[in-house]
């Protein structure tokens, strides 16, 4: 029996709900779950170095097969030793499967039992990924852990569709699995999918989890449904997967979600949101949203937020942040990258103290109040 490359420790159960304090154990280290993962999609958080990554708290970071696969290229990426010494990041890695990519970016697709068939988005090439390919891809990019080929259906289809697309990504994650080069050095992960259905999350479950794959990920949410359309589905979904596996809950990273996915047995997160809204000058704060290009910071010296020690609230004020947007300087979207990565690692630095302490629901009605969630008119993620 080969010795699977990630494990999960579980530490403790908060006693008033579902949340767990953990560990996941990688070739590249052990990290403290429940953690949220900075997305470089790219092998690149987009204007963040690895070494603020670092700074930051950063444990484990993802990046995406199918944007890798067009440029640079596995092979170069294989050549140059992996994603880790490719990217000077020692710490995790994961990659998606590429899947989502395909199913939203690229035009064209034909979907066969063999895999599908699509345009490049970036030349409209004719391409095909199937399920061996796409962890041959990652096999050579070299990240901890990878995610099975799945399909990523609209949370809205029918249940007749998506009967049938489950039991496709259950053939092809039991094919990937089969395909897998390199199992003592990179965990492959299942991915549960079946949108709104119960029935059918538990029957993507019951195949994914006989297959025994070191840990499991809940795909298809974040994709346009409400919030308490994604926390229904949690609550059934989440207890069907070991309690000793890790539970990742893929695309998801508002601080809102953070503490409900939590409460509800998630253990990892990710999500391009934080840099993409920094770029635009729009900051996450305690106080809640704050678009730093708006006229009323232009004489305000303040941090962004007087609650974070984040290096750009230690150090700038939004006058300059807001200065350098209107320069068209680059500097202001670092810093608000910066600011709002800092704020997600921070908040669930807070959210494994209160599991610690017994104290999550505490925690989340004191965020939800001051955040302003919930709230008329308020200005949410």
């Amino acid at each position: 029996m080969v010795e699977p490359a990630i494990k999960y420790r579980l530490i403790k159960e908060e006693k008033h709900t579902g949340a767990r304090l953990g560990e996941i154990i990688t070739p590249h280290g052990t990290f403290p779950t429940p953690m949220f993962m900075p997305v470089g999609t790219l092998a690149t958080v987009k204007s963040i170095s690895p070494e603020e990554l670092d700074e930051m708290g950063a444990s484990i970071i993802l990046s995406n097969t199918y944007h890798l696969w067009l440029r640079p290229g596995e092979d170069l990426v294989a050549e140059a030793g992996g994603l880790h010494k490719f990217m000077n990041w020692d710490k995790g890695i994961l990659t998606d499967s590429g899947g989502f990519q395909v199913f939203s970016l690229a035009d064209m697709r034909k979907i066969e039992e063999e895999g599908v068939h699509f345009r490049n988005h970036l030349n409209g090439a004719k391409m095909f990924l199937s399920p061996e390919k796409a962890i041959d891809i990652q096999n050579k990019l070299g990240p901890d852990i990878m995610m099975s080929f799945d399909e990523c259906p609209p949370f809205n289809e029918s249940h007749d569709y998506m009967k049938r697309s489950v039991e496709r990504t259950s053939r092809w994650a039991e094919r990937g699995l089969k395909a897998h080069a390199n199992p003592k050095t990179q965990g492959l992960f299942g991915i549960i999918q079946g949108g709104g259905f119960e029935d059918l999350r538990k029957q993507s479950a019951r195949d994914l989890v006989s297959l025994d794959f070191p840990g499991y990920s809940i795909g298809g949410l974040s994709v346009g449904e409400s919030k308490e359309e994604m926390n229904r589905v949690l609550e059934y979904t989440t207890p069907l997967i070991p309690q000793l596996k890790p539970r990742y809950l893929m695309g998801v990273g508002t601080p809102d979600s953070f503490i409900d996915g939590v409460i509800r047995g998630i253990d990892m997160f990710d999500c391009v949101l934080p840099t993409r809204i920094a770029r635009n000058g729009t900051c996450m704060t305690h106080k809640g949203r704050l678009v730093v290009k708006n006229a009323q910071y232009a004489r305000d010296f303040g941090p962004i937020d007087d609650q974070c020690n984040c290096y750009t609230c230690r150090n700038y004020s939004r006058a300059y942040i807001r200065h350098l947007f209107k320069a068209d300087e680059t500097f202001g979207l670092r810093l608000t990258s910066y600011h709002n990565l800092y704020f997600l690692l921070d908040v669930m630095r807070n959210i494994r103290q209160a599991i610690k302490d017994d104290q999550l629901l505490e925690y989340r009605e004191h965020f939800f109040e001051e955040y302003g969630y919930n709230k008329p008119g308020a200005k949410n993620f």
